[in-house]
């Protein structure tokens, strides 16, 4: 008899394991929460084709090079936006975060910006361009004193248009985003000059 039950509770207990294996629990509800959530966060996707998130910027995107801009593309930007913003920056500038390009009102059924594009206040297929760091409108390149610094191209989604003029600075575009982000994204590329 003890024989018996032992071989019952044995085979039970093999039954429920394999039914384990191959049917996983239903996900708790926050689970699917926390996962909808992060999905719906990754859906923006800010690219290059010069480089990928992490790697060294090409030289010819920095000032020991042409200077000139790099291609950028997006793709899952929300259907309830309106306009996009760019900022790109450098935290490791040795007297604080340095602005290298401000782009705002840029259409939001646009799908990137090429290469080299042009150092204008206000941009053909519309949109604006505001005042770097260098003092300049458009794209300034990477040109670190000295080490590996990051540069981070921060990119949002907006539900309005900025009711801001061509040559905005960084902060003003920061304000004026304030409670109009509907979706971000952000491609980092590092750069250390060569002497």
């Amino acid at each position: 008899m003890r024989m018996f039950l032992f071989a019952a509770v044995l085979l039970t207990g093999a039954a429920c394991g394999n039914s384990q294996r191959t049917i996983a629990p239903p996900p708790t509800p926050q689970a699917s929460t926390n996962t909808a959530g992060s999905q719906q966060k990754s859906e923006m996707k800010l690219t290059s084709t010069a480089f990928k998130e992490g790697e060294a910027i090409p030289r010819g995107y920095t000032c020991d090079g042409a200077n000139v801009s790099p291609p950028l593309e997006w793709t899952g930007v929300p259907k309830t936006a309106k306009t996009i913003a760019i900022i790109a920056d450098d935290p490791d500038a040795p007297a604080g975060t340095w602005v290298h390009w401000v782009l705002y009102n840029l259409p939001a059924d646009g799908l990137g910006l090429i290469e080299n594009t042009p150092q204008t206040e206000t941009l053909k297929g519309g949109g604006a361009q505001g005042k770097n760091d260098f003092g300049k409108i458009g794209y300034g390149g990477p040109c670190p004193p000295s080490g590996t610094h990051r540069y981070f191209f921060k990119f949002y989604a907006l539900d309005s248009e900025l009711t801001l003029k061509p040559g905005a600075t960084r902060a003003e575009v920061e304000q004026a985003m304030e409670g109009h982000i509907i979706g971000r994204a952000q491609l980092m590329g590092t750069y250390s000059r060569q002497r």
